[in-house]
């Protein structure tokens, strides 16, 4: 059943999503996160699918302007949804898709101009990356949370994704991750001309209360 939900949003919150037309809002602790999608109409935001169970970094999530490379923890804030990738040739999603050839990486070294981004084995000089084309197949299928990306800034964390998970429970290094079958039934909801935004961790202004629950209960 489809949940109607308010969209009266505090000032700079409000204008963080202005343009945006579908959201991924992830809430809760580390213990138990739920994802829950949502579609604006007008100037309603209803839930669309879920909630669904998924896991975020062994050490929660980071507090806004908090998050660091390498400390487990997943950023808070609003962030792009900015492009499909996997190891097949083609995925049922509207969004741009990337295939991952066995040469691409993603650069976690803060020293590297290719820092927070897509990049070649051979080419990078990176002196760290993190190899795409996995031999566990985490990254079979997967969307890039815009997290440090336009700009980039320099230690502040980096390769922050949508993925499957390992399994319940199982945290990631930062990353938000789920079950493989819902993961696949959001990609063929995002609608790139929507702008779709993952909401991570936020807060409401007033009191502090969860994103989703505020807006549910009409406290915001």
């Amino acid at each position: 059943m489809r949940k109607d939900l308010s969209s009266r949003l505090d000032g700079a919150l409000a204008a963080r999503l202005s343009r945006c037309g579908q959201a991924l809002v992830v809430s809760g602790g580390e213990v138990s996160p739920i994802a829950s999608v949502l579609e604006r109409q007008g100037r309603t935001w209803t839930r669309v699918l879920g909630p669904y169970s998924a896991v975020i970094g062994r050490a929660g999530f980071a507090a806004p302007g908090e998050k660091r490379e390498g400390d487990g923890k997943t950023p808070s804030g609003i962030f792009p949804l900015e492009e499909a990738f996997g190891y097949g040739e083609r995925i049922i999603s509207p969004m741009p898709y990337r295939r991952i050839e066995e040469d691409d990486v993603w650069v976690n070294d803060p020293a590297s101009p290719d820092y927070n981004g897509w990049a070649k084995k051979g080419r990078t000089k990176a002196l760290s990356f993190e190899e795409m084309r996995r031999k566990d197949g985490l990254y079979r299928i997967g969307v890039v949370i815009g997290y440090n990306r336009n700009p980039v800034k320099k230690g502040l964390g980096s390769a922050i994704f949508l993925h499957p998970w390992r399994g319940k429970g199982t945290a990631t290094s930062g990353c938000v991750a789920m079950a493989e079958g819902d993961l696949l039934r959001i990609l063929s909801w995002l609608d790139p001309s929507k702008k779709p935004k993952a909401i991570l961790g936020v807060s409401c202004p007033r009191g502090g209360r969860p994103l989703l629950a505020s807006l549910t209960s009409g406290a915001v």
